[in-house]
C-alpha cells in the first residue's frame, strides 16, 4: 500500500489540467507605430510639427494639381488658438488655478524681481543699439507661450478625391496613391496621416475634408480621426453635399498643438524656397492671431504658366530589383510565360536580350517556362544573373526636372540678384534609377547674406535641415574653386541652387531632409551642374570687370585732358614761335597746324573739345563691343507689361533656357 502511495499520487496530479503559456508576443499597427515614433515623420516637436503639417499638405496640393495638369493655386492659414479658445472649441469649462505653485510658469517674487531686471537691461541695450543703428534682436519667447494650439488650414484647386476614398486616404497609416516606380513629392503615404495622428495626440480634434472633383455636382464633407491601435479610419461625418460653386479641389482643416514663434522663419524659408522651384504655382500664406501686430500675410504670385511635364510611371530597371521584389512582380503581373513577363515587366529588355538571358540561365529554363511556377530557386538564380549582366542605363523619359526656364524664372522673381546662371545636365543613373541635376548660381540680390547660400530640392520639395551632410552643402563647400571664377567665397552673395529629381532619392533617413554624400554618380553630377554655371558666370563677371575698367579708364583720362590741354597747347605754340622766325622748318603738315596755332584758329579750347571728343569715342567703341558681346545691357531695364489674351486657342511653345516663346495660331 505504501508503495502503491506515490503512483496513486500522481496519477491524480496528471488528471490537473495544465494551464497553458499566454503568448508573450505582441503586435502593432502601422499607425500606432508612427505614433510612438513621430519623429521618424518629421514631427520632433510641436513647432516641428507645424513645419512639417504645412510642408505635407502643400506638396499634397501641388501633386493633386499638377496630376491634370492644373496651374496651382494654393491657400495655407494658420490660426492660433489661445487656451480659452480651444477649450471652448471641445466645450470644457476654463478653471480658476487653485495651487499656483504646482504649475510649470509659477515664478517666485525673487525670480520675478531677477527676470524684470534682465529685460530693463535687454531693454536698454536694445534701444542703445537702435540709436546707433544696429540691428535690434526679438525678444525671447516667454515661458507663458507654451502649450499654445494651432488650426493649419489649407485649400488647392487640384483634382480633389473620390467621395468613398476619403476616409482611408486620410485615415488608414502606409495607403495612397504614390506608390509606385515614378518620380513623386512623398514616399511613405505618411504625411497628412501623421498630421491627423499627432492632432489626435495633442489636441483629440478630429480633421475635416471637403473635396470636389471635376465633373462631379457634389462636394464630399467628412470629418474623422484614425483608430491608432486598429490602423482603420473612424469616420464622425462623410456625407455629399451640394456645390451650386461648382468649386473643384480640397480643403482641409486640423487643429494641432504647434509653436508658430519657434517655427515661423523656416515655415517662410520653406514658402519662398517653393516659390522659387514651382513660380507656375500662386501661393496665399496666413498666419491669424489675435494680436494683430502678429499676423502675416505673404502672396507669392505666379511668374509663368509653363509647367513642367507630369512624371510618368515606369517599369523596374533589371538592375534594381531584388528577390522579394521579383517575387512580387511574378504575384501581380498578367504575363504566362517567362519570355513575355522579362519583356513586359521591365525596362531595356527586348526579345533578342530575353533569349539571351533566358539562355544563360540554365537548362531548366525556357522562353515557355510557366513564370508563376518558378521555385525559389530559379528566382535567385534570375536575380543574380540580373546583378551580373550589362543592361543599357534606363531613360530620363519619366522624370520631370523644374527646367531651366522656371528654375531661373524662380530664382530672378525671389531674390532679384545681379546676375544669375541655370544648367540642366543629362538624365544619369545610379543603381538602376535614372536621374537627374539641376542648378542655379546667382550673383547679389535682396535678403541674401555674404557668403554662400545654399538651396537644395529633391523632387522639387525644398531641404531645410541637416543641411551639413547634404551631397550639395559639402560639394558647394569643398570641391568648388570659387575664386577661379571670379567669385569671391566670402564677400559675394552667393545662391547655389541645386534640384534632384529620380524615381528614387536616396536620402538619408525617412525625414526625407538630406541626400547623402556616398552615392559618387549624384556628388559628381553635382559638382558638374554647379561648374557649368560658374563658367557662364565668369564669363559675365569678366566682362563686367571689362566694362568696369574702362569705365575707370574713361575717368583718368578725362581727369588729364585741361593739364594736357594745357602742356600741348604750349608746345605748339612754342614751336609757332620756331617756325615763325624761320629758326626751324617744319613739314607740310606740321607747318599748317602751327599756322593755325598762330592764327589762333586753334586755342586750347579747340584741344580740349578734341581731346574730349577723342575720348569718348574710344570709351563709345569700347562700350559698344561690349554690348554687343554679352547681348545685355547692364543699366536698369523698364518694366514691359504684355496684355493676357482671354482667347484659348491653340498655340506652340518654342523652349529655350532662359525664355519661352509662345506662338498663338
Amino acid at each position: 500500500m505504501e508503495s502503491e502511495c506515490p503512483t496513486e499520487t500522481k496519477k491524480g496530479k496528471s488528471k490537473t489540467p495544465k494551464k497553458a503559456k499566454e503568448s508573450i508576443l505582441k503586435q502593432k499597427s502601422p499607425a500606432e507605430f508612427f505614433a510612438e515614433n513621430k519623429n521618424i515623420a518629421g514631427f520632433d516637436n510641436p513647432g516641428k510639427c507645424l513645419y512639417t503639417t504645412v510642408r505635407e499638405l502643400v506638396e499634397n496640393a501641388l501633386d493633386s494639381a499638377e496630376a491634370i495638369s492644373e496651374l496651382p493655386v494654393i491657400e495655407i492659414t494658420i490660426e492660433e488658438i489661445v487656451k480659452s479658445k480651444f477649450n471652448s472649441m471641445i466645450g470644457l469649462v476654463d478653471r480658476e488655478r487653485v495651487d499656483e505653485e504646482l504649475y510649470d510658469d509659477y515664478e517666485t517674487a525673487k525670480a520675478r524681481e531677477k527676470r524684470l531686471a534682465k529685460e530693463a537691461r535687454a531693454q536698454e541695450i536694445q534701444a542703445k543699439n537702435a540709436a546707433l543703428g544696429k540691428k535690434v534682436k526679438e525678444h525671447a519667447v516667454s515661458k507663458s507661450s507654451k502649450g499654445r494650439g494651432e488650426a493649419s488650414f489649407y485649400r488647392d484647386n487640384g483634382r480633389g478625391m473620390p467621395h468613398d476614398d476619403i476616409p482611408n486616404m486620410f485615415g488608414r497609416v502606409l495607403s495612397g496613391t504614390k506608390y509606385g516606380l515614378k518620380q513623386t513629392r512623398g514616399k511613405f503615404g505618411l504625411g497628412a496621416k501623421m498630421a491627423l495622428i499627432w492632432s489626435k495626440m495633442s489636441t483629440g480634434l478630429p480633421i475635416e475634408i471637403s473635396s470636389s472633383m471635376r465633373g462631379q455636382n457634389y462636394l464630399s464633407f467628412c470629418r474623422l480621426d484614425i483608430d491608432i491601435h486598429r490602423n482603420i479610419p473612424h469616420i464622425h461625418l462623410h456625407e455629399k453635399r451640394d456645390n451650386k460653386d461648382k468649386w473643384r479641389g480640397a480643403e482641409i482643416q486640423v487643429v494641432i498643438e504647434g509653436n508658430w514663434t519657434t517655427y515661423r522663419s523656416k515655415i517662410l524659408h520653406y514658402m519662398r524656397q517653393m516659390a522659387v522651384i514651382t513660380p507656375y504655382a500662386q501661393f496665399l500664406f496666413k498666419f491669424v492671431s489675435d494680436a494683430p501686430d502678429k499676423n502675416v500675410t505673404i502672396k507669392f504670385a505666379r511668374r509663368t504658366d509653363v509647367m513642367p511635364p507630369v512624371p510618368v510611371e515606369t517599369k523596374h530597371h533589371p538592375s534594381s530589383v531584388d528577390i522579394l521584389l521579383i517575387k512580387r512582380l511574378i504575384a501581380e503581373t498578367s504575363k504566362q510565360n517567362l519570355m513575355q513577363f522579362l519583356q513586359h515587366e521591365f525596362v531595356n529588355i527586348g526579345k533578342p536580350l530575353a533569349e539571351r538571358l533566358i539562355g544563360e540561365m540554365g537548362p531548366e529554363f525556357s522562353p515557355k517556362t510557366a513564370v508563376k511556377s518558378l521555385t525559389d530557386q530559379q528566382i535567385v538564380r534570375i536575380h543574380q544573373l540580373f546583378r551580373q549582366a550589362k543592361f543599357d542605363d534606363p531613360s530620363g523619359d519619366c522624370l520631370s526636372p523644374a527646367g531651366e526656364y522656371n528654375l531661373r524664372l524662380g530664382i530672378i522673381k525671389e531674390l532679384h540678384p545681379d546676375m544669375v546662371a541655370t544648367y540642366s545636365g543629362s538624365a544619369q543613373v545610379f543603381e538602376g534609377h535614372p536621374f537627374i541635376v539641376e542648378a542655379g548660381v546667382s550673383v547679389g540680390g535682396k535678403d541674401v547674406k555674404q557668403g554662400l547660400n545654399i538651396f537644395r530640392f529633391a523632387n522639387r520639395i525644398p531641404l531645410l535641415f541637416e543641411q551639413g551632410g547634404d551631397v550639395v552643402t559639402r560639394t558647394a563647400l569643398k570641391r568648388i574653386s570659387w575664386n577661379n571664377y571670379k567669385i569671391n567665397q566670402t564677400q559675394d552673395k552667393i545662391g547655389v541652387f541645386v534640384s534632384i529629381v529620380s524615381t528614387k532619392i536616396p536620402f538619408k533617413g525617412t525625414g526625407k531632409e538630406y541626400i547623402g554624400d556616398d552615392i559618387s554618380e549624384i556628388a559628381s553630377a553635382v559638382k558638374s551642374a554647379i561648374q557649368q554655371c560658374c563658367i557662364q558666370l565668369k564669363s559675365k563677371i569678366v566682362k563686367k570687370m571689362q566694362a568696369r575698367e574702362q569705365q575707370e579708364r574713361k575717368r583718368n583720362l578725362s581727369k588729364y585732358i585741361p593739364d594736357a590741354t594745357n602742356a600741348v597747347y604750349d608746345v605748339l605754340k612754342e614751336m609757332a614761335k620756331s617756325h615763325a622766325s624761320k629758326k626751324k622748318r617744319y613739314e607740310e603738315g606740321d607747318a599748317d597746324i602751327l599756322r593755325k596755332v598762330s592764327d589762333h584758329l586753334i586755342t586750347k579750347e579747340t584741344l580740349y573739345e578734341k581731346l574730349t571728343q577723342h575720348v569718348e569715342k574710344v570709351d563709345y567703341e569700347m562700350a559698344l563691343e561690349y554690348a554687343t558681346q554679352t547681348g545685355v545691357r547692364e543699366e536698369p531695364r523698364e518694366d514691359i507689361y504684355l496684355e493676357s489674351l482671354d482667347d484659348k486657342g491653340n498655340f506652340f511653345d518654342f523652349h529655350s533656357p532662359i525664355f519661352v516663346f509662345r506662338l498663338f495660331l
